[in-house]
Order: C-alpha cells, then structure tokens, then sequence
C-alpha cells in the first residue's frame, strides 16, 4: 500500500484557497461541510471540544471527500502531536509559536530519529495503515505538512527565523489573538494589527512557505486574497449555524435580534 497523499499540501498551487472551521466536534457535523467544497476543513482541538478519538472519527468521515483535513493541536506537547500523527492527520496547525526554537521543536516532533524523536507505532496505528503502507518509517515526512500560528508580538518580531526553520511549511496569522494581545481588543483591523499581519505574510512568502489566515468576514478575506495569502478560513461552522437559525427566526419573529458579525471567533 501506497503511503495516503496529503491533499492539502496538494492545494497550494498559488491561488487563495477557502476553508472552514470544523468546531462542533462530531463527524457527522464535519462531514456535512465536506460535502459543501470547500477546499479545506480545520478539526478544531484548540478551542473546540475535541478529543483524540472525536478528531479521529472526522478524519474518517472526511477521508471519502475532497476537502482537505487540517488538525489543529491545542498545544505544543509532543505526546499529543504523536498521538495526532498515529490516527492519521498529514497537516498539522499549532497554536502560539513564537520563536524558532519552538518551531523546530515542533518539527522534531513530527519526525522519527534521527531527524527527530516522534516514537514508532507500526502496526497499531492508521496512519501506516496498520503496517500496511510499505517503508513508512522513511517516507512519513514526505506527506507531512506542518503549520504554526503567529497570534502574538512575539510571533510577529521572530516571524522571519520561524518561517525560515526548516520543516515548517506555513505559517497562519492569528487575527483575532494577536490584536487582544497588543491592546487592540477584538479590532483585527486596527492599522496597527494590519502592519503586523502585513510584516508576518512578507516574512512568510520570502522564506518561500505558505501563508494562511483567518477571516469570516468577507471584506477581510477579499483583501488578504488580494495580498496573496495562500489559505483562508472564510467560515465557522458554529458561527455559521447560530447565524442561519437567527436569520431563519427573524422572519416570523421580527423582534430576534440579528446575529452579530464577527471578525474571528
């Protein structure tokens, strides 16, 4: 058996392609935005109530589908990284990263000695396909695509050193985080916020990686696509839903209140 070709890796062709947040922590949630196109779906184990076995069950669901799977960690941790790899997740998003050293760190995870220290499953695990993909051990980094998040002044002031690490393969900016956390609460649009988000995606594409970014609102997605941003999550599946059965109340309610816009979470 041939190893799984990471489709995601495969949509970085050059031109924006649009994903949506995966958050309600179900396969048959997730399954359903698989079958709407778009290019990629983010399994959200950040802030979403994600396990092991609930990420599994999506990868699984998704797997018959052509959007592309992106697991999102909630932390560093290589025990947990390890974990995501063994049930099969080819990309990876890690929150918070904000210097070099933490993304090699990162990199080291994803990769088995001596490149790196992620522990040998073999036969237990699917992502060999139960020992069936031939010479997994050697070529697992080959569909492996790692994505590390910029959402902090630090991340921003080292975006040149994480892009460059070696192993990393793109960077996503964090709106939302990063303008909380220089003061600019919620306002992702603050031309301050701007210049950084700016300064990230230049530091990203001369280090030649992709960049991604979060946007639901439609006017910042345009925008970003107009910079040359690689991937952008242009919907969340809760903010999606919550919205829709508003907007489906209003019309025999007239007094609901209209669900408000939101420029991230």
């Amino acid at each position: 058996m041939l190893l799984p070709t990471n489709r995601f890796q495969s949509l970085l062709t050059g031109e924006p392609r649009y994903g949506c947040w995966a958050g309600f922590g179900t396969g048959y949630a997730t399954e359903i935005l698989a079958t709407t196109g778009f290019d990629w779906l983010l399994i959200d184990g950040e802030h979403a109530p994600n396990t092991v076995p609930s990420i599994l069950a999506q990868l699984q669901a998704v797997a018959p589908y052509a959007s592309a799977p992106v697991v999102r960690a909630v932390n560093h941790d290589p025990a947990l990284i390890k974990q995501l790899l063994d049930i099969g997740a080819q990309t990876l998003m890690i929150p918070m990263v904000e210097s070099a050293e933490q993304a090699a760190n990162l990199v080291a995870a994803t990769r088995y000695p001596p490149h790196g220290f992620r522990g040998v499953g073999g036969g237990l695990t699917r992502a060999t396909r139960w020992d069936g993909v031939e010479n997994y051990l050697a070529t697992a980094h080959e569909e492996l695509c790692l994505i590390v998040q910029v959402e902090s002044q630090g991340g921003v002031d080292n975006a040149e050193a994480i892009a460059g690490t070696p192993g990393i393969d793109a960077v996503f900016v964090g709106p939302v985080d990063l303008s909380t956390g220089v003061g600019h609460v919620g306002n992702p649009n603050h031309p301050e916020v701007q210049a950084m988000i700016r300064h990230t995606f230049e530091a990203t594409k001369a280090a030649g990686k992709a960049a991604g970014i979060l946007a639901p609102a439609e006017a910042d997605a345009r925008r970003y696509a107009e910079w040359g941003f690689d991937f952008i999550a242009v919907g969340i599946d809760i903010s999606l839903l919550r919205q829709a059965a508003l907007e489906t109340l209003s019309r025999y309610r007239p007094e609901t209140p209209k669900a408000s816009s939101t420029l991230g979470y």
